[in-house]
């Protein structure tokens, strides 16, 4: 497979799983672009490992397999018939990815193997660091940025929210699976059971719980704001626009009544276009933002 064909099938799979970070992407230029589609279809890859195996079984050695790849890549020894690892190889040739940041998705992702029930908030927050949060010091170094760590804590609190913003997206869907990923001290405080998730019970008790979570998802995409303006080029732009579609997800559950147990909160094409302009606005005023906080 040559890196032309790789690059063309991670971005033919980022088109067809993501239409959020589909269109991020494409606000990227030249070779920078096609990084961050890759990027996206290594982690995709990973995840579908998981959720399309049949059996736990399958799916731990599937999971291990493309951990292999990973680790066959970082040695710039992929396998030519694999799509995902001649694109990560040829994008490891131009970029400083960091391979703990892949490692600790692949322990995120590993977390998923077996029927899940978060206990609290502090297992949420790690889990969604591994399977999301490190997303963001994947691409960093495809955008470059400027404000070293700091800016990389930034871009973990967006990859946070956005995690976060899944999670409250598909609380009906992982039920499903058998997975709960609200935590289980939060559903007490409101009084709230699995036994009513499963019915698909939209309850006030249950609102009440969901508000405080988007609460905590709105305060870590004001800080991941923060560091998109920080970040070369265009890239901010693309990073903008992602970051707007996510958090529009949370204003539609918010306008389906919180129903996540029966139904999806989902964004049409034509308004994820109009989030565009929203994007430039708010990157324009972002470095004015910040030098008023920095003379605070």
């Amino acid at each position: 497979m040559t890196v032309a064909q790789a690059i063309a099938s991670c971005t033919e799979e980022t088109r067809a799983h993501s239409s959020t970070f589909y269109l991020g992407s494409r606000l990227f230029h030249g070779d920078r672009r096609s990084a961050v589609t890759v990027i996206y279809a290594v982690c995709r890859a990973g995840d579908d490992a998981v959720d399309q195996a049949s059996s736990v079984t399958e799916a731990r050695e599937r999971l291990a397999a493309w951990w292999a790849g990973i680790q066959r890549a970082y040695a710039g020894a992929p396998d030519p018939e694999a799509a995902v690892e001649v694109g990560l190889a040829w994008v490891l040739e131009r970029h400083d990815v960091p391979l703990p940041a892949f490692e600790e998705l692949y322990l995120g992702l590993a977390s998923d193997l077996e029927p899940t029930d978060v206990a609290d908030l502090e297992e949420l927050m790690l889990y969604c660091r591994r399977v999301a949060g490190v997303v963001g010091w994947l691409v960093a170094p495809v955008a470059g940025y400027r404000g070293g760590s700091e800016t990389l804590d930034m871009a973990m609190s967006l990859g946070l929210a956005m995690q976060l913003t899944n999670v409250l997206r598909d609380v009906g869907e992982d039920l499903r699976l058998g997975r709960c990923y609200l935590p289980a001290d939060l559903r007490a405080k409101y009084g709230v059971t699995l036994e009513q998730l499963r019915s698909g019970e939209v309850t006030p008790q249950y609102v009440a719980l969901l508000e405080e979570l988007v609460a905590l998802t709105h305060r870590l995409y004001r800080e991941g704001w923060r560091g998109i303006p920080r970040l070369h080029g265009v890239a901010s732009l693309g990073v903008a626009v992602a970051a707007l579609n996510y958090e529009a997800i949370l204003r539609k559950l918010r306008q389906n009544g919180f129903d996540n147990l029966n139904r999806r909160a989902y964004l049409r094409p034509v308004e994820r276009i109009a989030l565009i302009p929203r994007a430039v606005l708010q990157l324009a005023g972002g470095p004015a933002r910040e030098a008023r906080g920095a003379r605070s």
